[in-house]
């Protein structure tokens, strides 16, 4: 049982995410929306380290989990919205529209969220996916056309109906059903860690230096990833001897099916080493052709003998020669 100083932990750093997500109004209203897209970024990052810190450390309680749908709807529902709103000069009725469409569809993908966590029915491979957009990246992907006017300049992702039509289809994405990977359930193999934290002093690098670019490349490459989220939940569906194995067996798996779906044999030796290899590998002992014999053909009606084509000059051979 975790201590009560221990148990506050968790909740503080919802508290600052939440701060961090209602201080990016503040810093849109006095036109620094540099600023504002990086205290949404911040709100996203302690979002994603106060559950993981309350689970380490045992101190995961009922109140933390409300604490937390609450200041996820504020920070990534409420201030997008907001920020958008304030950026465009002159937002008409249905930007003002389209911004609460996108705090309600976010509101209602935290609630089903928090419905699901008590849903007992679930396959055991739905906890690798979000079901739709989570609210981090739903609320910097709606600062998507913010982000490419900082950096770019004005153009077509300015206008006011671009930026609103791109507000309510990131609302969609994210009360609709589409699996999306869970990254809390990714594993590292032990090879593959040296790699990663030379990726992760890459991408470091390259937030100091081009902060909005960084962020606007891993927002598009998440939005890749969706289809292939989508075919790896059909695939884990359509499988369930993949249910609750280890990634590498779900590739054997899937690439033994694959072969068999081909009809591409699997080899029978795989390694063969010394004088069993060169035995394998051995020519085999040449035989005697069988004598040739000659075709007799018969004469034609006029008693003449069939002309036979020269058919080795012209460098064919005679079937049955």
């Amino acid at each position: 049982m975790a201590t009560p100083g221990v148990r506050l932990l968790p909740n503080a750093i919802t508290v600052l995410a939440l701060c961090a997500g209602l201080s990016s109004v503040q810093f849109a209203l006095v036109g620094n929306y540099v600023l504002a897209i990086g205290a949404i970024g911040v709100a996203a990052v302690l979002d994603s380290l106060d559950g993981r810190i309350a689970r380490l450390l045992d101190a995961t309680s009922k109140m933390g989990a409300e604490l937390d749908s609450l200041s996820d709807a504020i920070s990534f529902g409420v201030a997008p919205a907001l920020v958008l709103y304030v950026w465009l000069p002159e937002s008409s009725r249905f930007g003002w529209v389209a911004a609460l469409i996108f705090a309600v569809c976010m509101v209602l993908r935290l609630a089903r969220f928090n419905t699901l966590l008590d849903d007992t029915e679930q396959p055991p491979y739905a906890s690798e996916f979000f079901v739709g957009v989570p609210a981090p990246a739903g609320g910097l992907l709606a600062l998507m056309p913010v982000i490419l006017t900082l950096e770019f300049g004005e153009s077509w992702w300015s206008s006011e109906g671009v930026v609103w039509l791109w507000t309510v289809a990131v609302a969609g994405l994210l009360i609709s059903r589409i699996p999306t990977l869970s990254l809390k359930k990714l594993r590292a193999p032990a090879k593959a860690v040296a790699p990663l934290l030379v990726g992760v002093g890459l991408l470091a690098a390259a937030i100091i230096q081009y902060p909005l670019i960084a962020l606007a490349s891993a927002l598009l490459l998440y939005l890749s990833h969706i289809p292939y989220s989508v075919r790896r939940y059909h695939w884990l569906a359509n499988h369930p001897e993949a249910w609750d194995v280890p990634p590498r067996e779900r590739r054997a798996i899937r690439r033994a099916r694959s072969q068999r779906r081909l009809g591409v044999r699997r080899p029978r030796f795989r390694r063969v080493a010394g004088a069993a290899r060169r035995a394998v590998m051995r020519p085999r002992t040449p035989t005697t052709p069988p004598p040739h014999v000659p075709r007799v053909y018969a004469p034609d009606a006029a008693g003449r003998a069939p002309r036979r084509r020269n058919w080795r000059r012209i460098g064919l051979r005679q079937r049955g020669d």
